[in-house]
């Protein structure tokens, strides 16, 4: 008998509940804080003045973990197989994503400071990498592609950049610690350049 073909559907569907509960996670710090409030007889209102760091992390992380699963959804919907080294990079990817709640929370707690800032920078480089790595994997293996031609050089350079974008966004943290969280801007920078060097041709 022959094996059956091995399909990317349940790498999906795993991947999916791994991120959709870290997503949920984030939220847990705010919702904590409000028991916190009633027992101090606190208003309603200093759910927000005294947690903006924490409301910040959690948006910032909502967005990043979305954006990230936007990206392994649409690079997915171009894998119809996989093997074992994909496997392994999904799940580096899948615990990239299970540990950012924890520099999120660091975020909320320490907000601007140094060492969070650069730790939440190296988490989600880590993302970014595995990410980079399954493209150029089933860019390299046909047989794990329904298209080959669907992940072409503009993709390619513009996964690369991103990570090479937040290295950059990791240095510039760490030598110009005031510039913070903004050094995550750079992240716009690789898009740009891959439409303007491609979609020009």
């Amino acid at each position: 008998m022959s094996a059956r073909p091995k399909t990317a559907e349940r790498l999906v569907f795993f991947s999916d509940a791994v991120v959709a509960i870290a997503l949920t996670l984030l939220v847990l710090p705010l919702v904590d804080a409000v028991p916190e409030l009633v027992d101090q007889h606190r208003p309603a209102s200093d759910v927000i003045s005294q947690n903006r760091w924490e409301i910040f992390s959690f948006l910032l992380s909502f967005v990043v973990i979305g954006r990230q699963w936007m990206s392994h959804h649409h690079l997915f919907e171009h894998i119809k197989s996989y093997n074992k080294a994909l496997v392994w990079l999904n799940l580096a990817w899948l615990l990239t994503v299970a540990v950012l709640p924890f520099p999120t929370e660091l975020t909320g707690a320490y907000g601007n400071e140094r060492f969070t800032v650069l730790f939440y920078i190296g988490t989600v480089f880590a993302n970014t990498l595995c990410l980079t790595a399954i493209t150029l994997l089933v860019r390299r293996n046909s047989d794990l592609m329904y298209d080959t031609s669907e992940i072409n050089p503009e993709w390619v350079f513009n996964s690369v950049g991103v990570a090479i974008a937040l290295i950059a966004a990791f240095a510039l943290a760490a030598l110009v610690p005031a510039v913070g969280y903004f050094s995550l801007f750079l992240l716009f920078v690789p898009p740009w350049v891959a439409r303007a060097r491609f979609r020009s041709r």
